[in-house]
């Protein structure tokens, strides 16, 4: 026979604690006297309990342990089952039984009941453990467990004290057929416990651990079936985006490359390169990043003024105290205006033949919306896009918004209640790349793809600035023509100061017929004049407050 026996602590020690535990347990009143529990363990698993207990006072209860951590993502569970000889009420880890009776003098009780939970089948043993007494709010004079199961203990081991204590108990030991384990434990104080540790050979039951996952938030992210479909579905999603990507954006660069190799290029004009025929600055600008953007009003505003539908005027720094510049309206007929052309120059210059930049600041900002709609609408009236680059940014885009919102709010919940969050993670992650890959959406048609590989020759023609060799008139005349497009491709600088020297000089501001300086103002200025225009300008049409002078 097996046997192991625990000093027992002295009796003094024993009082002292006893008188310490007794206010933390106030509204219980006496002891147990002796607490005898015998299990047995059936071929499932399920432990079968009798137990006697004799105790003294009243109020007196026993708490089972319902719940153990396993680790930072599971539990334990132990299932209490029909419990006889005392009522049952549940706490968050715990499931309280009050014996029958109480009051004055002694009294014993039997109780009887079932556990589940309590097998673990371990490589090459069984194992039970179980919290198998213990749990009282009053002190346990004396308490003995024993447990049959029909099969060889190989091993056997006890604790007492608090719930996770490494102190052996009293003394455990085996029968002499070693099929019956008992343990012995002397002095329990209120709310100590005594777990039991048994080894059976593999297969003695079939009962398994029963497991809970703890809702935690390291939980709430695990991987498993439904969340590893998800972020493959999302893998695929994106997949498939770049895919519409490539087949829309690849396709623009697949025939600009094409017609480049053909030398298609932007047509020539006495062995310089010009414009595509009838496209105006405004349209290549939105043409080439899909915006209609400020500068390209800008660029049209000049555009008018080289075609002689209004004047661009600068005004002396020291007679209005600032850097200004006046548009005047010209008296030409606007047959040959596009729609968003003129909508511009109506909202420049209705109910008036003359406007300064600076009372344009913070008042145009609803009629350069207009404009830049109609830039949008004529792109595609052109034929070179199939819908609005606007409309199908802000489409893919709101999609993606709202579809990461609900990601958003369904991680939250799904952290919150399961372990799927993760889902909610693959939507908030869809939805952002929606959102982004939707400035990219916009696709040109193979119309507009050609008309773009046109302008690129014509582009590096105006970046390099070089001034063809003609007469004076006829290079004013080409310089004035190419400069609203210089102001689309931001060469402005580079272009505007090949016309410096274009008559010589000190020749008059009067030579541009399109544009005036002040009196002491030549074309040697022309360049920082609009360099300096194109910012204001810009900076007037789209201001939201009060225009201010340029220093």
């Amino acid at each position: 026979m097996l046997v192991r026996t625990r000093l027992l602590l002295a009796p003094a020690a024993a009082a002292g604690l006893l008188a310490c535990a007794v206010p933390a347990h106030a509204e219980a009143s006496g002891q147990v006297v002796s607490d005898d529990i015998a299990l047995t363990a059936s071929s499932d698993g399920t432990l079968h309990a009798k137990e006697t207990v004799t105790f003294q006072g009243s109020g007196v209860k026993r708490a089972f342990v319902r719940l153990k951590h396993v680790d930072d993502r599971q539990d334990r569970l132990f299932e209490l089952a029909d419990v006889r000889g005392g009522t049952v009420t549940t706490e968050a880890e715990r499931t309280i039984v009050t014996p029958s009776g109480g009051g004055p003098g002694q009294h014993t009780v039997k109780l009887s009941y079932t556990v589940r939970g309590t097998m673990t089948p371990l490589s090459g043993r069984q194992e039970l453990n179980w919290v198998a007494a213990g749990g009282w709010n009053v002190p346990v004079a004396q308490t003995e467990v024993t447990v049959e199961s029909g099969a060889a203990v190989q091993d056997l081991n006890c604790f007492a004290g608090e719930l996770d204590s490494t102190v052996g108990c009293t003394q455990f030991f085996t029968n002499h057929t070693h099929v019956q384990a008992e343990f012995r434990q002397e002095s329990l104080q209120p709310g100590e416990f005594l777990t039991i540790v048994i080894g059976y050979p593999p297969g003695t039951t079939s009962g398994k651990p029963m497991l809970d996952q703890r809702h935690t938030l390291a939980a709430a992210f695990t991987v498993n079936r439904v969340t590893g479909a998800a972020l493959v579905g999302l893998l695929v999603l994106l997949l498939g985006g770049i895919a519409l990507l490539y087949s829309t954006r690849g396709r623009d660069a697949r025939i600009v490359s094409k017609k480049a190799a053909e030398g298609d290029h932007a047509p020539v004009d006495d062995g310089e390169f010009s414009p595509p025929d009838g496209v105006r600055p405004g349209q290549i600008g939105t043409l080439i990043d899909e915006q209609a953007d400020v500068i390209d009003v800008t660029a049209t505003i000049i555009d008018l003024a080289v075609r002689r539908y209004l004047l661009i005027e600068e005004l002396s720094r020291e007679t209005y105290g600032r850097l200004d510049w006046q548009l005047r309206r010209l008296d030409r007929p606007g047959d040959d205006l596009m729609p968003y052309e003129r909508l511009l120059h109506d909202a420049l210059f209705t109910g008036r033949e003359v406007v300064r930049l600076s009372e344009l600041g913070g008042t145009f900002a609803g009629e350069l919306s207009a404009v830049r709609g109609a830039l949008y609408e004529d792109v595609v009236r052109q034929g070179w896009f199939t819908r609005r680059p606007d409309s199908e940014r802000t489409r893919w885009t709101t999609t993606g918004t709202v579809l990461a919102t609900l990601g958003v709010i369904g991680t939250i919940g799904l952290a919150l209640y399961t372990h799927l969050a993760l889902i909610g993670l693959a939507l908030i992650i869809a939805g952002a790349a929606l959102a982004i890959g939707g400035q990219y959406m916009p696709a040109k048609t193979t119309r507009g793809a050609t008309v773009l590989a046109h302008t690129l020759g014509f582009r590096a023609h105006l970046y390099r600035g070089e001034a063809p060799d003609a007469s004076s008139g006829d290079r004013i005349a080409l310089f004035s023509r190419y400069l609203p497009y210089a102001v689309v491709f931001d060469s402005v600088s580079r272009w505007a100061g090949t016309v410096a020297d274009v008559g010589g000089d000190g020749e008059r501001a009067d030579n541009l017929y399109w544009y005036e300086g002040p009196a002491e103002w030549d074309l040697s200025n022309f360049a920082e004049s609009m360099r300096s225009f194109t910012l204001a300008t810009s900076g007037a049409i789209s201001a939201s407050r009060q225009f201010r002078t340029l220093s």
